[in-house]
Order: C-alpha cells, then structure tokens, then sequence
C-alpha cells in the first residue's frame, strides 16, 4: 500500500463520464478540485475508445493530487472504430499500462492509503464484472438471457465485451473475485476501506432498475457481504446512472455516476458532478 501526505482536502468520486458525447467532454473538461489535495475516484466508465480513456483520465490527473481508477464495461468494449483492437484481459491490461503511464492508479496497483480528513482508510479500486447472478430466483443464465432478448433489453456488452482468454465473462468474473479477495485479505486489518466498482456490490441498488432484465449485467452476488468483511467506510460505485446513496449495515453505498446527457435533462440532474466520500459528513 502507498500513503499519502494529505491533511486537507476531500475524497472525490465520479463514473459513467462516456466522454463521447460532447456534453459530457464539456462537462469533464470543466472538473476541478475544491482544494489541492483532493483525490478524485473514476468509478469506470470513461469512455469506448482508447484515446477517449487516456485524455479524460490523463486532464484529471493533472488537476487532481491523484486520481483511482477502475474500469467500466464500456473500456473493455471493442469498437470497431477504435484504432486499438484489442480484446478481453489484453485490452484490460492495455488501459491499465496507459494510466500507470499518467499517474492514474488502477486496480493492479498496492491500494493507496487516504490520510486526509476521515482518514486513514485504504482506497481499494476494484475489478469484478458480473457473472449473470443478478437474475430472477430460480431461473438459469441462459432463461434469464433468453427473457432479455424477447423483451428487447440486451446489454451491448453481448456484442462488444469480449471476455478472452476467458470462455465468458462468468469465468473471467470469478477469477477476478478470486484475484481480489486475495489482495483485499491482505490489507492491514486495523484499517478500514474504500471500495470502489463499477459494478454494484451487492443486488439491492438494481430493484429499482426500470428495465430489470438488465441487472444480470450488474455485478455479482459474490461480493454480497463485502462491505462487512472488508471493513468498509463507504462502497462507490457507478454502472446504474442512479447517482444516490443508500445504506446497509450501515455503510453508505454511494453511486456516482454522470450518465448521459438525455439523463441528466430528464431528471434534472445539473451542478456539481463530484461526490464527496470522505469526510463522511458530506456524504449523508
């Protein structure tokens, strides 16, 4: 784990920022810290296409005393406009090669620790997907996908995200569990966490979901007791583009997302973009 030296400031957090709609790079072009030693949270979502990814996160970095990042589902597509083609874990590790280049700390990087107010706490940036758990009581992955496909309501992912080497993404998402249940074992068990996914963590902020055939895409009912066993001061999250907090176990799950444009003028989602985490006041 790596510290830092801040005794000021606030742990900031935002996702789904799909910096190719032009309202949004507007938007992003437009953050800033409150202080110099704010930390900013990227909860996924940047945008599809590489160069998107390495400016949005690249402008940040520069403004941001540091910036955690960890990937949405739309960095592991791969369209076919994007001059980088690569696929699955590659193109995964391609995102995480880029942000190590500018700074940016990413989910294979030691946990760094915030020392400013709230703190310490360890900010753990996670990597999980989704296994297609998220499905109605007793049906199978493969009758929950078929209801989606009759209904229309079909993540693109099915067509763009792109598991390999992995035969599905079931298979790459329990080795990621298993990967990071091992790393998050480790942290010093005097500290208390940050967790940060793109993904839910547990199935409870998908009930609301308008379309509920879409929650299989939504995480994983692995990680489901997380935030206890892995101490957990607050759990971010992105994915859904239903920015609100709610609570369990008293634990504030924050979700922070920007979403798109038509979104925010629907709901009426307009000033600031950036959630507070940390201190904890803020967060209520």
């Amino acid at each position: 784990m790596s510290t830092n030296d801040a005794k000021g400031g606030s742990l900031l957090a935002i996702s789904d920022l799909h910096v190719g709609y032009p309202a949004n790079r507007e938007i992003v072009a437009d953050l800033r810290p409150t202080s110099d030693q704010d930390w900013l949270i990227v909860a996924g979502d940047v945008g599809e296409h590489v160069a998107d990814v390495t400016w949005a996160l690249g402008l940040l970095r520069e403004r941001f005393a540091r910036v955690v990042w960890t990937p949405g589902n739309h960095e592991l597509w791969t369209p076919r406009d994007d001059p980088v083609q690569l696929r699955g874990e590659q193109r995964y590790q391609h995102l995480v090669g880029l942000c190590r280049d500018l700074g940016v700390v990413t989910p294979e990087d030691p946990y760094p620790v915030w020392t400013g107010p709230g703190g310490p706490v360890v900010v753990a940036p996670l990597f999980l997907l989704y296994d297609y758990s998220f499905r109605p009581a007793g049906t199978s992955k493969q009758e929950s996908l078929a209801w989606a496909h009759r209904s229309g309501v079909v993540c693109t992912d099915e067509f763009l995200l792109h598991p390999d080497p992995y035969p599905d993404a079931d298979s790459w998402c329990a080795a990621r569990v298993r990967r990071t249940a091992r790393r998050l074992d480790a942290v010093d068990p005097a500290l208390p966490t940050v967790l940060v996914n793109h993904f839910p963590m547990t199935r409870e902020p998908t009930e609301v979901l308008r379309y509920p055939q879409f929650a299989q895409w939504c995480g994983t009912t692995r990680t489901a007791d997380w935030h206890r066993r892995y101490r957990a001061r607050a759990v971010v999250y992105g994915h859904l583009h239903i920015p609100r907090t709610t609570w369990a176990d008293d634990v504030p799950f924050v979700e922070v997302s920007l979403g798109y444009p038509r979104e925010r003028e629907m709901y009426g989602r307009h000033g600031d973009h950036l959630r507070v985490v940390l201190p904890a006041e803020e967060n209520a």
